[in-house]
């Protein structure tokens, strides 16, 4: 399948879900639909649509990762629009979690909102700052469900 095309479908898959958590968290329908896990479904389709048919190159250069052969993967288009829904995937999932978890812990969604904006942008530094929100909410003697 086309790169390019693989590429451009992996961010709008992702999109509706991250609207919800970001803009209607208090709405029964986003409870409803993030609440299942099968929201990163399409970006995983995405994926697989990218890598499985290239397996024979993909397998070796994550099996046995080197820079260079970790760089030449992702430095062609389909290792990049796999690359990419492998972002927007994990991304998603990690932000449902964060959602999730922030809910239950009664975090304030005008925290959780900006850094669901950060998990987007760079995963890892929106689940760093989550980590630290949770921390907080913990430390300042909030009752935190266990």
């Amino acid at each position: 399948m086309d790169p390019q095309l693989l590429f451009a479908l992996g961010f709008p898959l992702a999109a509706p879900f991250w609207a919800l958590m970001i803009v209607a968290p208090g709405w029964s329908v986003t409870r409803r639909v993030i609440g299942s896990p099968l929201i990163v479904v399409p970006a995983l389709l995405v994926y697989a649509v990218a890598v499985l048919p290239a397996l024979s190159d993909v397998l070796p250069a994550v099996a046995s990762p080197t820079l260079v052969g970790v760089a030449g993967l992702l430095g062609s288009p389909l290792g990049a629009a796999a690359g990419w829904a492998h972002f927007i995937g994990f991304d998603l999932f990690v932000g449902r979690w964060i959602f999730l978890d922030a809910r239950e812990r009664g975090i304030p969604h005008l925290v959780t909102a900006p850094v669901l904006v950060l998990t987007i942008l760079l995963g890892p530094l929106g689940l760093l700052a989550h980590l630290v929100a949770r921390a907080v909410r913990q430390r300042s003697g909030a009752a935190v469900p266990s």
